[in-house]
């Protein structure tokens, strides 16, 4: 506690190429560390972005399958065409 700007001992990133005393060993299990934790974070950006555009694209396809019913339920083609049938049914 100290300097706001001063980052503690803990806190401090470290190069395993540079960082004295560290075996071979080591610093190859540091590597695989750090990029099992890229691993994470993109597996949770690509999560979210899927989650996303599963929830756009099923939007869409709700879209489409609602106006898709409001549309059918507005024709009236085929009551017409009952009653010209029942006309001509009753003319002859």
């Amino acid at each position: 506690p100290g300097d706001p700007g001063e980052v503690a001992a803990f806190a401090r990133r470290i190069d395993p190429a540079r960082e004295p005393g560290l075996s071979p060993e080591q610093r190859r299990l540091m590597v695989q560390v750090e990029y099992a934790q890229r691993q994470r974070a993109l597996q949770r950006r690509l999560r979210s972005r899927n989650l996303l555009l599963a929830l756009g694209i099923g939007a869409v396809t709700f879209g489409i399958y609602g106006y898709t019913f409001y549309s059918v339920s507005q024709e009236r083609f085929l009551d017409e065409l009952e009653q010209e049938a029942e006309a001509a049914r009753a003319r002859a």
